[in-house]
C-alpha cells in the first residue's frame, strides 16, 4: 500500500468533514462469521474510492475507481451486496446519490435519482430496503430516509426540524438508531422503523458523530462521542469508553461480536487507518497502512467471491 502525500490527504479529509457535516453513516452489523472490511479510503489520486480488506489486513482490493466520489459502504445481511454514496463526476455540485453494487465491485447501479446529498446507507435484515439520511432539493436540514433498493418507495421517516443523521437498522428490523441535535446537541436515538415513538438514549451532552452501530444480537450500540469509541446496552445503560485517543470514529461490530471496527487518525499526519479492536477495547491495531480511510462496515456470512 503506498503512503499517499499529505496535501491530498488533507484535500480529502476537508471533504470528508463537509460531509459529516451537512448528513451523516451507518451500518448495522448482522451475525454470521466475520467477513471482509469494507470502507472508502483516499491514495492521494484526487477521490475516494471502495475498498474491502480481510480482518487481518491481508488481500486489500480496490472495488471502485474513476473520477467519481465513493464513500459510506456497508454491507447487506447476507454480506453478497454493499450500498454507498457517490457523488458522480458529471453531477453539479453538492449532489450525492445512493449506489449499490455486489461484494466484489461488480453490477454498480444507482439507487436513487433525487438531485439531493444523500449519505450513509443501510441495507434492511431482509435486503429489500435501504435507510439513509440527507437532504432532498428544498431541503435545509438532514433527515432519514428509506427506499426500496429497486429505487423505488422513497419515504421519509423522521420530520424533526433538528438534524437527523448516521441511521442504522437493528438487526432484527424492528428499530432504527440515529443521531439528532433535536434536543439541543447531538445524541444517540433510537425509533421505530417507520419512525415512529423516538426515545433519546445518552443525555450526557457530549457532542456524538459517526456513528452509531447495533451489535449483532441486538442488545448493544456503538457509537462515537467526541473523538472516542463507546459501547452501551440497547436501552442507554451502561455507557463505557473503549478508546482514549481522542481521534477515532465509525464503529462497526464484527459479525459475532467478539471485535469492533473503525477508524482513527492517531496516524496522521500520514494516515488514517482502519483499526480492529475486541470488544472490550483490547488489542486495538490498523489492518492496512497508508492512505486516508473513512468509516467501515463488517461483512457477514463471506461468500467465496466477496
Amino acid at each position: 500500500m503506498r503512503i499517499s502525500p499529505i496535501a491530498p490527504m488533507v484535500a480529502a479529509a476537508a471533504l470528508l468533514a463537509a460531509v459529516v457535516l451537512v448528513a451523516g453513516p451507518a451500518s448495522a452489523t448482522y451475525p454470521g462469521e466475520d467477513g471482509r472490511i469494507t470502507f472508502a479510503m483516499n491514495t492521494g489520486d484526487g477521490d475516494n474510492d471502495i475498498y474491502t480488506v480481510k480482518p487481518d489486513g491481508n488481500d486489500l482490493r480496490r472495488l471502485t475507481n474513476g473520477p467519481d466520489n465513493d464513500l459510506c459502504p456497508s454491507y447487506s445481511a447476507d454480506g453478497k451486496s454493499i450500498a454507498f454514496c457517490r457523488s458522480s463526476a458529471g453531477d453539479p455540485p453538492g449532489v450525492t446519490e445512493i449506489w449499490a453494487m455486489t461484494s466484489n465491485g461488480k453490477d454498480v447501479h444507482q439507487v436513487t435519482h433525487t438531485g439531493g446529498f444523500l449519505t450513509f446507507p443501510d441495507f434492511s435484515p431482509d435486503g429489500s430496503k435501504v435507510v439513509f439520511s440527507g437532504r432532498l432539493p428544498g431541503d435545509t436540514t438532514p433527515d432519514v430516509f428509506v427506499v426500496n433498493i429497486d429505487g423505488t418507495g422513497l419515504h421519509r421517516i423522521t420530520t424533526d426540524p433538528g438534524f437527523d443523521r448516521y441511521p442504522a437498522w437493528s438487526p432484527d428490523g424492528a428499530k432504527i438508531a440515529f443521531v439528532s441535535n433535536r434536543s439541543g446537541s447531538f445524541q444517540v436515538w433510537v425509533m421505530n422503523a417507520d419512525g415512529a415513538d423516538p426515545i433519546q438514549l445518552t443525555t450526557d451532552g457530549t457532542i456524538k458523530d459517526q456513528l452509531p452501530d447495533w451489535s449483532p444480537d441486538g442488545t448493544k450500540i456503538a457509537y462515537q462521542a467526541a473523538g472516542d469509541i463507546y459501547v452501551m446496552n440497547a436501552d442507554g445503560t451502561n455507557q463505557t469508553r473503549l478508546t482514549t485517543d481522542g481521534k477515532s470514529l465509525g464503529a462497526a461490530w464484527s459479525p459475532t461480536g467478539t471485535r469492533i471496527a473503525f477508524t482513527s487518525s492517531r496516524d496522521l499526519p500520514t494516515a488514517r487507518n482502519v483499526y480492529v479492536m475486541n470488544a472490550d477495547g483490547s488489542d486495538q491495531h490498523p489492518v492496512h497502512n497508508g492512505g486516508f480511510a473513512a468509516v467501515p462496515g463488517w461483512q457477514a456470512r463471506p461468500t467465496d467471491d466477496a
